[in-house]
């Protein structure tokens, strides 16, 4: 396979979306846009990565530092096209050698298999290839002109099309890709005559027919190719992912009743056999294995759920959460950073953070692993089989060994020994008469303070 490189242009404004938070970092399916389009280069095998930023674009900058390293960043002062954008990032494939694709920072929902087959395309003569889709309202994108051969012969913008040019539906996606010396050298002729006083990428396309050389074009759903410049936009992508993800998780074997109602992230992982009642959210880092059951109004985040588990309804398991097969999490209970052990049990109202459950131990309503001194995190330890009662504080770090019995209402401070008992509270006092003695007289003092009234 020849070597593959990718440009993504990251440099726009974004002044559209109204917020502090370059565009280009806002999240699809819990995926930064511009993370979207690195993947997208690394799924289709591209070996060097460059980014086009603004100079302005400080976090976007660091972002892409922080993921691809120092040299990944290309920067475009003043921008001045799409076709200057892609020169910009020349300096930084220095030594490249191979086919490259410019992609785009704001355009998340890109399949590798339109890449791979815009690569597929290109050949000895067919040196540059478009993504192109069937608009439903072709408005402002930019036409492809396809030949009686099916090659591609130019792009025109739509503020630079005729009226005859403007009723072709099939439209450019931005997403071009050819051999990198070719690129290059064909962007060093681009012009800026036109309305908009830019360098146009898509000119390329002209200036290679006009050379001799073919191009093509590649068609793909147009959901797929969807740019985001608003929040209005970025709500329809995320709408978009998240309709394709539960249609591949249905098809995976999945039972959702209402599939409209669950979210899912980028990276959420559901074996089949899996049921999702309704309102459910998906964070990162979740992984359902087969057979489990998640209850509706449930919340997840960086867990990992095993076989045969039920968990919620309205429960939330946080990251670091382990669940062991057929572990159960009921209603109003939250996890974080615990291991929860086969067939371990914590049905309602409790609180378990950072600490270990043996396998069968029975966690009883309005638990709490007090983990937190002020300053540090500690864990707890239940062993298997051990019983804690309702309303039980866990002062950690503690340890209470396999088979152990904790009375309801205690606050345990030390650990406690294997199938030994462990209460912890006030001893109960009763007083025969009290509360008749007690009622009579608040009543005569509320009926002296009537009559004074």
């Amino acid at each position: 396979m020849t070597n593959r490189a990718a440009i993504i242009l990251a440099a726009g404004q974004g002044t559209r979306m109204k917020s502090s938070l370059p565009k280009v970092l806002h999240k699809v399916g819990g995926r930064a846009m511009l993370d979207w389009s690195i993947a997208l280069a690394r799924d289709v095998g591209c070996e060097r990565i460059v980014v086009v930023a603004n100079p302005q674009g400080q976090e976007v900058i660091d972002h892409v530092r922080s993921t691809l390293g120092e040299t990944a960043v290309a920067i475009q002062d003043p921008p001045q096209g799409t076709g200057h954008a892609v020169s910009c990032a020349e300096a930084a494939l220095e030594g490249f050698s191979g086919d490259i694709v410019v992609l785009y920072g704001d355009t998340p929902l890109v399949r590798p298999a339109a890449v791979e087959a815009l690569f597929e395309a290109l050949s000895d003569r067919v040196k540059v290839g478009v993504l192109g889709f069937e608009a439903a309202n072709p408005g402002t994108y930019g036409r492809l002109i396809v030949n009686e051969a099916g090659d591609l012969d130019a792009i025109v913008e739509a503020k630079e099309a005729s009226d005859e040019q403007l009723k072709i539906t099939v439209c450019n996606s931005g997403v071009i890709a050819g051999d990198a010396s070719t690129i290059f050298d064909l962007l060093k002729r681009v012009s800026n005559d036109n309305a908009k006083g830019e360098y146009y990428l898509t000119d390329i396309i002209g200036l290679a027919r006009e050379q001799g050389a073919r191009c093509r074009a590649v068609s793909c759903p147009e959901a797929d190719v969807m740019g985001v410049d608003s929040r209005a936009a970025l709500a329809l992508a995320e709408g978009a992912f998240q309709t394709t993800r539960r249609g591949e998780l249905l098809a995976g074997g999945v039972t959702m009743i209402a599939p409209e109602t669950v979210y899912l992230s980028y990276d959420t992982v559901i074996e089949n056999g899996v049921t999702l009642e309704p309102h459910i959210v998906f964070g990162c880092g979740v992984e359902i294995e087969s057979g489990a059951t998640i209850k509706g109004f449930s919340h997840l985040e960086g867990a990992l759920v095993g076989s045969n588990c039920v968990i919620g309804p309205y429960a939330r398991l946080r990251p670091g959460t382990v669940l062991d097969a057929n572990a159960k999490i009921g209603n109003f209970v939250e996890v974080k950073n615990t291991r929860v052990g086969q067939g371990a049990k914590a049905s309602h109202l409790s609180y378990l953070g950072d600490g270990d459950i043996g396998a069968n131990a029975n966690i009883g309503a309005g638990t709490i692993f007090c983990n937190y001194d002020g300053f540090l995190k500690h864990r707890t330890q239940i062993g298997a089989g051990a019983f804690i009662g309702s309303n039980t504080a866990l002062v950690a770090p503690i340890s209470v060994g396999d088979g152990a019995i904790i009375g309801s209402g205690s606050v345990i401070t030390k650990d406690v020994d294997a199938n030994a008992l462990a209460v912890a509270r006030g001893r109960q006092i009763t007083r025969a008469g009290w509360a008749t003695a007690f009622r009579d007289k608040m009543q005569a003092i509320k009926d002296t303070r009537r009559k004074t009234d």
